[in-house]
């Protein structure tokens, strides 16, 4: 195994634990409330997980309970 391959899988399992994990959510998320509300401070991570557990407890949107 070649050094670029190992990096190359080291970068893609990078990238799936931070999609399961839900790090990459809260990154997308703060990269949209910089670009849309420049001025405004951006919530902790901690803030960001509450907000959303409550929004999908709140709605739904499909999920069987």
């Amino acid at each position: 195994m070649t050094a670029r391959t190992a990096r190359h899988w080291v970068r893609t399992v990078r990238w799936y634990l931070r999609e399961l994990t839900g790090e990459a959510e809260y990154d997308r998320y703060c990269d949209r409330h910089r670009r849309h509300h420049p001025k405004a401070p951006l919530p902790t991570r901690r803030e960001y997980d509450v907000w959303r557990t409550l929004r999908r407890e709140e709605h739904p949107e499909g999920r069987c309970c």
